[in-house]
């Protein structure tokens, strides 16, 4: 027989169930809006991509070169990261704000420059650029984007905008690009150096991924449940790209790979900055030889990229080498890190590693294939959200005040 007294039992009153019957309402809320408000990480964020996005334009974003074996090594060495916290810190106010190339960022990160964005949703690079302007951050437009230079200027004026350019066979083409750049207000140039040629990129082969996209019989099965994709990109103007220009055949113009510039060296900075006189960003460095060389030739800043894993497979993954390379030329050159970031404690992270800044590519586009612009801005303010508190929780209050002695990387299996 127990000793315990049995618990006193009623029926329940209506005024007793009525608090557990209050359902989160997103009345009043437009469509798009309301379809992300639940995503409450970047990967919430994917899983809805993936369900309204056709298979090739979501696998394009989302895999890598080769086996992939890059991709699962830049997420594995975040997931490495163990932070040290400070307790007992005034934290009631964050400020996330931080300067990069001389100007105001109100986050730690920029939208890093993507290819064939409208691919991914109508909207493209405009609702990505519009997100930014709102959010205080700047955004490169790349030159396999899918807006022209003045379109996109003409749709957000008010955003920080640079450009990216990759080394073209056609210099002369390169530099009409870069004159346009400047006319229209684009204050930095990011030259990504890790693509001397295409990576192989095996889910878009087996995907049949195209540029643009080609309603085949297999393509069609795929998108016949994602009607929204298609109409949306059926009935806006149709894309160019970035680099096209207008009185160029478009079967001249149909891929990269044709006339990506493979000889270029470091001596070709020189005319490239004869030719560009705002500050230079070098995308793609993965050694600290290369940090070097990219400093003494007096660029202003780096980006540690391996181009998200979409490139040379099994290459150096940029987290790993963060603290060696800002010590050798953080004094130099503003080391900015790129390829992986799914959260904003892996901002943190870098930021406490000794980047300036960071640059977030997929993550955006995540929500730009879930719910368009109201998806980015979504994922913008998933990301600031989870800076704010890693920070709160670290006893930071401002962006200078992360160091390395807050973060230790464990021993990661594939390193």
């Amino acid at each position: 027989m127990s000793d315990y007294a049995p618990l006193r039992r009623r029926f329940p009153r209506p005024a007793d169930i009525v608090p557990f019957l209050r359902l989160k309402s997103h009345r009043g809320m437009p469509r798009a809006d309301r379809r992300v408000a639940d995503a409450h990480s970047i990967d919430d964020l994917r899983s809805l991509a993936k369900r309204r996005t056709p298979t090739g334009p979501f696998h394009y974003v989302d895999g890598g070169a080769d086996q992939e074996v890059s991709l699962r090594r830049i997420r594995e060495a975040f997931d490495a990261v163990e932070f040290a916290p400070r307790v007992l810190r005034d934290v009631h106010e964050i400020d996330t704000s931080t300067t990069i190339l001389g100007a105001r960022s109100e986050l730690p990160f920029g939208f890093g420059p993507t290819g064939g964005t409208r691919m991914m949703h109508a909207a493209g690079e405009i609702a990505v650029a519009r997100v930014a302007e709102r959010a205080g951050i700047p955004y490169a437009l790349s030159t396999v984007g899918t807006t022209s230079i003045a379109g996109l200027a003409s749709a957000a004026g008010g955003a920080r905008r640079w450009f990216q350019m990759y080394p073209l066979g056609d210099r002369d083409r390169s530099v009409r690009m870069l004159d346009e750049a400047r006319r229209h207000g684009y204050d930095t140039l990011v030259v990504t150096v890790d693509g001397p040629v295409v990576g192989n990129k095996l889910r878009d082969l087996r995907t049949g991924m195209s540029y643009p996209p080609q309603l085949t019989l297999r393509t069609f099965l795929d998108a016949s449940y994602r009607v929204e994709w298609w109409m949306n990109l059926l009935t806006t103007e149709p894309y160019r790209f970035t680099y096209e220009e207008d009185d160029a055949p478009r079967s001249q113009l149909a891929t990269v790979s044709g006339f990506l510039d493979n000889s270029v060296t470091f001596d070709d900075l020189a005319w490239i900055r004869e030719t560009w006189d705002g500050p230079i960003m070098l995308k793609g460095i993965q050694t600290i030889d290369d940090a070097l060389r990219a400093a003494d030739a007096g660029v202003e800043s780096i980006v540690l990229s391996n181009h998200g894993g979409r490139q040379l497979d099994r290459s150096r993954t940029p987290l790993n080498i963060l603290q060696p390379v800002a010590t050798r030329v953080g004094h130099q050159v503003e080391v900015v890190l790129d390829s992986g970031i799914r959260t904003g404690a892996d901002i943190v992270a870098a930021i406490a590693l000794g980047a300036r800044f960071t640059l977030v590519g997929r993550a955006y586009l995540y929500g730009l294939m879930a719910g368009g612009e109201a998806g980015v801005a979504r994922s913008v303010a998933i990301l600031r959200s989870e800076i704010e508190r890693t920070m709160a929780l670290l006893g930071a209050t401002r962006i200078d005040e992360l160091t390395p002695d807050m973060v230790g990387l464990l021993p990661s299996r594939l390193s």
